[in-house]
């Protein structure tokens, strides 16, 4: 990584400090938030300092990141008092170590250094834990100071320099102190290729998707060829359908003029088969199709009598009825209205106890 800003957040009094580095070293350092010309480095790393962080390494599950996270959320929840829920875990690797580091850090922490950097126009790319910058030894333990603060880092362990701290984990074995040189290289190693990032998760950056112009234009002429094919074949079934239904009403115009009488001139088969229709049968339904709705409800209601039947060319039957009683009037009319036919009947007439009524049923 060439021309990388390294920030190492503030931690209690402590203000910023900054890194510059160029190539494969460190070309430039300060204290504070450093100026930019025009816009904010286009390479950004910020850097937590140890005491906000809690490193622990484990032997997590490799078969995928979101399987090695979720173990070692489960490892973080057993060794802190905070809730879960208000920690951010994030999960690394090192090239020289079985057990992977885990960093643990307060959300509301990540949330407010990430706005920090974002107020000095800064969306760093990785924030490396301060220890995780150190080189992992191969046993004992290394010190270096890092943006202010003593950093201590071990095998599997990294952790702020504090004197009782220091001495009880290290066994009282004074931490070998890194010369300048070696930090700095180190420090560049770290920022190329970070063991532990904590942009993870939640707080991962975000970047933002370029646009692929050919590839746009490539979609969008398929979408104009899958268009034009879907067109055509619209056009092909309405042709098809067009030619059927063409076939289909010169067949019907044949068959309707074998039922007209020979000789006669057809100018529209199918009206003049319906004007035949309706002579033979009679207006409306007909005589044959209403007459035999009536004698069916007649049949149907006891000591009912049919005595009249008369059949206008307007397509109305009219039927005298004698009954027993008015109400079995009402019976017939229902089961004529029920086949859908329009019932309209006279004043009934008395006759020796015999009620005689008309009716007059028609298609409705």
């Amino acid at each position: 990584m060439s021309d990388t800003l390294v920030l190492f957040l503030p931690s209690g009094q402590s203000p910023w400090r900054w890194l510059r580095v160029a190539g494969d070293r460190v070309t430039a350092r300060g204290d504070g938030v450093p100026s930019f010309d025009a816009t904010a480095p286009e390479n950004a790393v910020a850097v937590a300092p140890a005491e906000s962080v809690t490193l622990h390494w484990a032997d997590l599950p490799d078969r995928s990141t979101a399987q090695a996270a979720a173990a070692a959320r489960l490892l973080a929840a057993d060794a802190s008092v905070t809730p879960i829920a208000e920690l951010h875990v994030a999960v690394g690797r090192e090239a020289d170590g079985v057990e992977r580091p885990i960093g643990v850090v307060s959300a509301h922490w990540m949330r407010g250094a990430l706005a920090a950097l974002a107020a000095e126009g800064i969306d760093p790319d990785a924030v490396i834990p301060a220890p995780m910058l150190l080189p992992r030894p191969e046993q004992g333990y290394v010190r270096a100071d890092l943006g202010g603060e003593g950093v201590v880092r071990g095998t599997t362990s990294g952790f702020a320099d504090e004197a009782r701290l220091t001495e009880l984990v290290t066994g009282g074995v004074a931490p070998a102190t890194l010369g300048r040189d070696e930090l700095e290289a180190a420090i560049v190693g770290a920022v190329a290729a970070p063991a532990l990032d904590l942009r993870q998760g939640a707080f991962a950056r975000r970047t933002r998707a370029a646009i692929d112009w050919a590839l746009v234009r490539h979609l969008a002429w398929l979408g104009a060829a899958i268009l034009v094919v879907t067109l055509l074949i619209s056009l092909t079934e309405i042709v098809k359908l067009n030619m059927a239904a063409s076939s289909m009403e010169a067949r019907a115009d044949a068959l309707a003029r074998t039922a007209l009488p020979r000789g006669k001139t057809v100018n529209n088969a199918d009206r003049q088969l319906g004007e035949r229709l309706t002579r033979l049968r009679g207006a409306g339904l007909g005589f044959s199709g209403t007459a035999a709705s009536v004698f069916a409800a007649v049949g149907a209601t006891p000591g009912a009598e049919l005595r009249a039947l008369s059949f206008d060319g307007t397509g109305r039957l009219r039927a005298t009825v004698a009954v027993q009683n008015e109400g079995l009037i009402t019976d017939i009319t229902q089961r004529l209205r029920r086949q859908g036919f329009s019932v309209a009947q006279s004043m009934a007439q008395n006759n020796g106890g015999v009620f005689s009524i008309d009716l007059t049923v028609s298609a409705s």
